[in-house]
């Protein structure tokens, strides 16, 4: 167990401290503000305070993790060996950055309560964060930071055994419309007959009347393709089902369709199954219970994971209703066109509600990369490339990558070609760790 010693414990301290020593590196934490049972503890333990109370392991502390609210601070960002991290704290300190309130501030996700420039969607721009303006949203700089802050516990107390984690994966399968053309119900077929006709858009119209006929398969019908992947990994899959109503946003299929609802519990029978909360839900929490119990009826189950559909969150009351409506894991953090971190991390991590300044139990699984982000690279080799390296950056922290698909991604429309390759790299890249 490491003690650390601080001049107040605060919620924000002990947020980050359980995050960085448990989660990230196994270490059991601690906490006190008496010096006296400080100085008889005789095993791993630290100071984390303004001043060194002598010759101990001491990280010289920012204010942000003993105050309250939210300001807008000043950032200026170092290079510090081959990644980048603030909160510069000066050479007396066994470390040369405050790592713990630059996680914090990362995690807490600190930026996207201050006021800031959003997309169409009312999306949170990966320009408009701190990892994107100093290029460093291609490394999980909280995990790199903790295995150098590891580091320096093991020179200081070299007979302290560090337990060791897994690079792991967890492939997310997105599902916003379970078929193309099937299940879409009588006035929404019509609709799309005479869409195409307008269009001139003969080919389509042809292949719509093949699969509505049975002659040919539907092209967003890829689940016994993932399905046979999900048999030859120890890697659980997550899909999420969206089963809301039909929008401008969101085109998905009615939950009440038999058909559909037995697609669910089939891939339930091989994969994790969670929400794909829909557009409107995510502005109304009434919304929002309703598709969360309409997919616990079909599943039999009470609803474990959601993700956001276009990924949209609004920071903070998106994550307070699900935390309300009891929903344990989300894994809407991440950006859609941009590969990276948009938590600056790869491991899981609890939602902290700055404005009540609590840590709530709903994990945050960010995700690293989503098949969209990866068309913007023109040949199979740059994605490849792209992707293999994001892969390698987890590895190095042994973190756990989350990428996301969708089922159309392994179609055999042209757009998606070569992406069954890239999801097989994926699954593959466990293989040298197994």
């Amino acid at each position: 167990m490491l003690l650390v010693y601080s001049h107040s414990i605060t919620p924000r301290l002990k947020y980050i401290f359980k995050h960085i020593c448990t989660r990230v590196l196994g270490i059991e934490v601690d906490f006190t503000t008496k010096v006296e049972e400080f100085i008889a503890h005789d095993r791993l333990k630290m100071s984390y305070t303004r001043q060194q109370l002598g010759n101990e392991f001491f990280i010289r502390s920012n204010d942000i993790l003993f105050e309250q609210g939210i300001t807008d601070i000043e950032i200026h960002v170092h290079d510090w060996g081959n990644t980048k991290c603030f909160f510069y704290n000066g050479d007396k300190s066994a470390l040369p950055f405050d790592i713990f309130a630059a996680s914090f501030y990362l995690l807490s996700r600190y930026e996207e309560y201050l006021p800031q420039v959003r997309d169409a969607y009312g999306r949170f721009l990966a320009t408009e964060s701190i990892a994107s303006k100093f290029d460093f949203l291609h490394q999980p700089v909280v995990d790199i930071w903790a295995y150098k802050f590891k580091a320096k516990l093991q020179e200081q107390f070299p007979d302290f055994k560090f337990s060791e984690r897994s690079y792991t994966i967890r492939p997310i399968i997105d599902v916003p419309c379970a078929y193309h053309y099937r299940l879409k119900g009588v006035m929404r077929t019509i609709g799309g007959v005479i869409k195409d006709l307008i269009g001139f858009k003969l080919k389509a119209l042809y292949n719509r009347f093949l699969v509505l006929f049975g002659f040919k398969h539907d092209p967003f019908d890829t689940y016994k393709y993932v399905i046979n992947k999900q048999k030859q990994t120890r890697f659980k899959f997550l899909f999420f089902f969206l089963v809301g109503g039909y929008s401008t946003y969101d085109k998905g299929t009615s939950p009440n369709n038999k058909k559909f609802r037995s697609l669910i519990k089939q891939v339930a029978d091989y994969c994790l199954v969670g929400l794909k909360v829909s557009f409107l839900a995510i502005e109304d929490i009434k919304v929002l219970k309703k598709e969360k119990l309409q997919i616990e009826s079909i599943m039999n189950t009470s609803l474990e994971a959601s993700r956001h559909s276009y990924s949209k969150l609004n920071f903070p009351e998106s994550y307070r209703n699900l935390v309300e409506l009891e929903v344990n894991e989300d894994y809407t953090m991440g950006y859609v066109n941009q590969v990276g971190f948009r938590a600056g991390t790869c491991t899981p991590f609890l939602f902290f509600d700055l404005d009540y300044e609590t840590q709530t139990p709903l994990k945050i699984n960010s995700y690293h990369v989503m098949d969209y982000a990866l068309l913007k690279h023109k040949s199979l080799l740059d994605k490849k490339k792209v992707l293999n390296e994001i892969i390698s950056e987890i590895q190095q922290v042994n973190g756990q990558f989350v990428p996301v698909f969708h089922n159309y991604t392994f179609s055999t429309i042209s757009r998606w070609a070569g992406f069954k390759e890239l999801f097989n790299i994926i699954l593959e890249s466990t293989d040298e760790n197994a």
